[in-house]
């Protein structure tokens, strides 16, 4: 896929990800609208563009389904059309199913989930006006394997996952194919900004939350270029890290004991 020229939206483009994507694609003479709900983060990511390069900022909750709805409208007019939607936006969740509330598991979900759906419909129409575009969606690799303390997030990204891989199969012989990302450990600050559970002990989530810090390891700008070239290559999946695709590979061979292995693995 050629993206000199091209548009791109990216949610959650503040930080992380979502920012060294943006850069990725503006190095290659992608046009960016950027979402976020981090004023000063998207300041921060937007000056990095190169010249030529036309950027958009946009406050956007991607759990507001009116702002979504609204959203097609604003880059229509700043943009004309877009090609690349990014559906990079996500939040995480401490402690068990048992601990976790029924609003924060819900909370989680209108984000992680419904985020990327009510985006994707929003904008399909313009994808498909397009003659060539692609939606990144970029699920975890907790959407292929699904540990213990992960109930909300891990359902939330098998979700994208699965929806995402039916996505492909119906636009088929369309001008718009889908891409699935599944990055592992990426030093950005999710962890440290999770919700956590009142119910679970200050303690135990402390130690969670450093046992987890310690595996993101992986620079948020190689992830970003990682994803950009496989989307260069119209990658259909993408997995980012070596840890990412170890696990996924025991996965495969082991789908339902693999986190006996992963654990003696440690």
């Amino acid at each position: 896929m050629e993206l000199k020229g091209r548009t791109a939206i990216i949610t959650g483009a503040a930080s992380g990800i979502g920012r060294a994507v943006a850069h990725s694609l503006a190095r290659r003479g992608c046009h960016l609208a950027l979402a976020d709900m981090n004023e000063a983060g998207l300041e921060e990511t937007a000056p990095s563009a190169v010249n030529g390069v036309r950027i958009t900022r946009h406050m956007l909750d991607v759990g507001d389904a009116q702002a979504i709805a609204a959203f097609p409208d604003i880059v229509r007019a700043e943009h004309g059309g877009i090609d690349l939607l990014v559906n990079n936006a996500g939040v995480a969740l401490g402690g068990t199913f048992e601990q976790v509330s029924e609003a924060d598991f819900e909370w989680l979900i209108a984000i992680n989930f419904f985020g990327v759906v009510r985006m994707t419909r929003a904008f399909l129409p313009l994808l498909k006006a397009s003659d060539d575009a692609r939606i990144v969606n970029i699920s975890s690799i907790f959407g292929i394997i699904a540990p213990p303390g992960q109930t909300a997030y891990s359902a939330s990204k098998f979700a994208v996952r699965g929806f995402s891989e039916a996505l492909r199969n119906e636009l088929e012989g369309t001008s718009v194919g889908v891409t699935v990302v599944h990055p592992g450990g990426v030093a950005t600050s999710i962890a440290r900004s999770a919700r956590r559970s009142d119910s679970a002990s200050p303690e135990v989530l402390a130690a969670t939350l450093a046992g987890i810090e310690a595996k993101l390891k992986m620079p948020p700008a190689e992830a970003g270029e990682a994803i950009v070239r496989g989307v260069e290559q119209r990658k259909p999946r993408i997995i980012v890290g070596s840890d990412a695709k170890v696990i996924a590979m025991i996965e495969r061979f082991a789908p339902v004991s693999y986190w006996k292995v992963l654990e003696r693995m440690r």
